[in-house]
């Protein structure tokens, strides 16, 4: 369909004018076939040729680029766009380090939240505070009688005061937890606060849903910060319930950004597996677990879609929830070898029956104990059903045994680890794991070699979610102290770490034909960069200097040529 595209155009160059022609650049297509270029043709918001193929063609508007990278725009596949995107609406303690800071912000907070109403803050890191967490006098004495709900910048964490307990009953002693949750008591069964994975939907259900003019707002805040640093395309991940959703009607949200055009990158949406629900059809069509009319993963358009349930197996390894095989290594921790969301043989059932109604699986798994669970399930489903056109995937697949490895090549199954946490949260991981297993933590390049969808994604807002910074942390993989993550052998050449953001990432999102390459008949999604990854001896120096989505600029600060004599390197109309 692509080479007919580019056929068709070449047939008709004398009566075709083409909408943008990228000139002068040193373009890196992504696409083995043709790895580079110097001249680009863009017509109706696609790639119509290079170099050759669009000799002779006129354009619209040419955009000369003065010697300056092109390259497909960044996929970022894992990451929780609303969430960042409502953490701009909100209160964010994101990098104050000192409890000092944190109450005087929360006071000024609660001062200004109207009666009745909760303070919803975000960005809490207890690996700021030496792992400290504020207690519950504390709290209460900055906040009073608002109800605080504080998230922790992992997600799987929040932390509570003693209004927020009393909202939903759980000051008293015999409150109970809610499976795959825990509301954390200190020795005397008095509540400390802490709130951990699914704890937290008790309280957040006394706050939510958003309203849809909250999340359409902060999806077109989010992604403006996407088309700043060269984000053309994302995954999600988890919309519409649980304890990570904003509300039952965030697609709605998503919609009404696409239509006004505040949403300023493509999105792919992962409904999470509570929000499925029986669906009756002909008696002849089986049990279906979906959405209403039937819908499932691959409908929607380039500019938004459903791609696969999100679900959660295990918790996280910020918080030493996520399930091991073998017991965490911090102090007086020993016996901690996390636990399950959800109880395995009813998750298991659940799966299988959205699996059998057309939805791939995204299983979040991040210990080698929930690991070997989402490949022996993901496995099992596509010998009795058949493989998805969009990938099932494992979300994280952060501590991974040699064995695993090979298992995960061999049913087809993609990977979104996040080099983003190597910089503020590599030093603590690695004390969690202990040696042996530091060297499982997020693979990347023995994830490659061994033929693994690997996909460059950031996990944002609980980490960074800079491209250019996550290529870089491929590359040298250093944490804060300088020292190397994993082992060097789990570096990445700078190729790789483009292609991860690029190629590697719409193979593993199922969206390949449209993206992640420079190539002919592709979605004119482009990032043009102040000089080439692939050479630059830090890659975040680097600046995204244009985006194009569609062959439409969404951010631009090219500056003018040092040359007047030269016209300046933005879109102009042609001679």
């Amino acid at each position: 369909m692509q080479f007919s595209f580019v056929i068709n155009i070449r047939k008709c160059r004398f009566a075709v004018k083409l909408d943008l022609i990228i000139d002068n650049a040193e373009i890196i297509t992504m696409d083995p076939a043709r790895p580079q270029a110097s001249r680009m043709g863009i017509l109706h918001g696609r790639i119509v040729g290079l170099d050759e193929e669009i000799s002779g063609l006129d354009a619209q508007k040419t955009l000369n680029v003065d010697g300056r990278s092109v390259v497909p725009g960044f996929i970022d596949a894992h990451c929780h766009t609303a969430w960042f995107g409502l953490g701009l609406l909100d209160l964010s303690v994101e990098g104050i380090s000192t409890f000092h800071e944190l109450f005087a912000s929360l006071a000024r907070a609660a001062v200004n939240t109207p009666e009745l109403k909760w303070l919803v803050a975000s960005g809490f890191d207890h690996k700021l505070f030496n792992d400290e967490f504020p207690t519950l006098t504390q709290l209460d004495a900055a906040t009073g009688d608002v109800p605080l709900f504080l998230r922790h910048n992992s997600g799987h964490l929040a932390v509570v005061n003693s209004a927020a307990l009393r909202a939903i009953g759980a000051d008293s002693p015999d409150f109970p937890d809610p499976i795959g949750g825990t509301i954390a008591r200190d020795a005397h069964g008095r509540p400390t606060g802490l709130v951990e994975e699914t704890g937290q939907q008790l309280f957040q259900h006394c706050f939510q849903p958003r309203t849809l003019e909250d999340l359409t707002t902060a999806l077109g805040l989010a992604t403006e910060v996407y088309a700043r640093e060269g984000i053309t395309s994302f995954t999600e991940a988890g919309i519409g319930g649980g304890w990570i959703g904003h509300s039952p009607v965030e697609l709605a949200a998503y919609q009404r950004a696409a239509a006004d055009g505040s949403l300023k990158a493509r999105a792919q949406l992962m409904p999470v597996l509570d929000v499925l629900h029986p669906v009756e059809g002909h008696s002849n069509d089986g049990d279906s677990l979906g959405l209403d009319l039937g819908v499932r993963t691959g409908f929607g358009s380039d500019m938004l879609s459903l791609g696969p349930v999100k679900v959660f197996l295990d918790g996280s390894l910020l918080g030493e929830t996520a399930a091991v095989s073998e017991p965490y290594c911090s102090h007086g921790n020993e016996t901690n070898i996390g636990y399950f969301q959800s109880n395995p043989d009813g998750l298991r059932s659940r799966i299988q029956a959205a699996y059998r109604s057309g939805w791939s699986i995204a299983a979040h798994a991040i210990g080698d104990r929930a690991i070997d669970m989402a490949i022996d399930l993901i496995a099992d489903l596509q010998n009795s059903y058949g493989r998805r056109t969009v990938p099932n995937r494992i979300e994280h697949a952060t501590v991974t045994r040699p064995e695993q490895v090979s298992a995960i090549a061999a049913a087809g199954i993609a990977v979104t680890p996040q080099a983003s946490f190597f910089r503020n949260g590599g030093d603590g991981m690695m004390a969690s794991l202990g040696v042996k297993r530091s060297t499982w933590a997020y693979r990347a390049a023995s994830f490659i070699d061994a033929g693994v969808m690997v996909a460059g994604s950031s996990d944002r807002p609980v980490a960074d979610g800079n491209v250019l910074r996550g290529m870089q942390a491929y590359v040298d993989r250093l944490t804060g102290s300088g020292v190397v993550f994993g082992g060097a052998d789990e570096r990445l050449t700078r190729q790789q770490a483009l292609a991860i953001y690029t190629s590697g990432a719409a193979a593993a999102t199922g969206t390949q034909l449209s993206r992640g390459s420079l190539s002919p008949g592709k979605l004119a999604d482009i990032v043009v960069l102040s000089s080439s990854p692939l050479d630059a001896p830090d890659i975040t120096e680097l600046q995204v200097e244009a985006t194009l989505l569609g062959g439409e600029l969404t951010h631009n600060v090219l500056p003018a040529y040092a040359n007047p004599a030269k016209p300046p390197p933005t879109v102009e109309p042609a001679e």
